[in-house]
């Protein structure tokens, strides 16, 4: 199992949402957190709530579209914090948009913050890990990762990119034969303010989730090496369901809601 005590946990967009709750909860199981957002009162707050309790907390202000300033932070972090133990890449941004009403700036935007910022921050933390024989590298993706959906073109590819990110280095690092471990995240909606006003036509099987109950589950993953968490567990069928024709397949995520999920979102202000 990965250990959370005494362990030298980085978190990426950590001044809010699941990335606030993540460090609260890393830090009261023992672990010394390093915390990255561009969000500087936030994470200030959040710094001080840690520390408060007598945990240890270290906070970064950084832009994570931006790859030169990712970069410099992580070195800062290796050069007085030492190596990371477990990196949790949970950054993510969405726009809500079609794809004729976003901007360039707005699709570079996501994919920077979504998909490249995980390989700066990898590629800082994963020679220290391979070489120490141990570390943890969590993908924080999503459901449209698995199903795209309207409104969320450049937020589905980039975490279809995310869930590919996590494939394909889990099974670069079985073929060096690494031991350090992955997980990759794919929840559905999860009532952050991050995705306010989206709607879901069969509750009972497409919940909107809890903050808390997704880190509890997400933190329990991590602790039990698990490689592959989705939430909720009616999502896990998207991969039999893609058997079907598109038309076919396209049906049923209509009949389910998924496609005008997004019809009443007006995310966080």
């Amino acid at each position: 199992m990965t250990q959370f005590r005494g362990a030298h946990v980085l978190i990426t967009g950590a001044a809010s949402g699941l990335g606030r709750l993540m460090a609260l909860g890393v830090a009261a199981r023992g672990a010394r957190v390093s915390l990255l957002d561009r969000d500087a009162k936030g994470l200030d707050a959040l710094c001080e709530a840690i520390l408060a309790k007598g945990w240890e907390a270290k906070g970064y202000v950084v832009d994570l579209s931006e790859r030169a300033a990712v970069q410099a932070a992580c070195a800062e972090i290796r050069q007085h914090r030492g190596g990371v133990d477990i990196l949790i890449n949970n950054a993510g941004i969405v726009s809500g948009k079609t794809l004729l009403e976003c901007s360039d700036e707005a699709i570079e935007r996501t994919f920077q913050v979504n998909v490249l910022a995980n390989f700066w921050t990898v590629r800082a933390f994963l020679p220290d890990m391979m070489a120490a024989g141990k570390g943890h590298i969590v993908t924080v993706a999503s459901a449209a990762g698995l199903a795209g959906t309207s409104r969320l073109v450049d937020y589905s590819a980039s975490k279809f990119a995310a869930v590919g990110f996590d494939e394909s280095l889990r099974m670069e690092l079985r073929r060096l034969g690494s031991p350090v471990r992955t997980t990759v995240v794919c929840p559905f909606f999860i009532d952050t303010g991050m995705f306010e006003g989206v709607k879901t036509r069969f509750a009972w099987l497409l919940p909107i989730l809890r903050p808390d109950y997704v880190v509890r589950r997400i933190l329990g993953a991590i602790e039990g090496n698990r490689s592959r968490l989705i939430m909720p567990r009616f999502v896990m069928t998207v991969p039999v369901i893609r058997v079907l024709p598109p038309f076919l397949f396209d049906a049923v995520l209509g009949f389910f809601g998924v496609n005008r999920s997004m019809d009443e979102f007006v995310g966080r202000h």
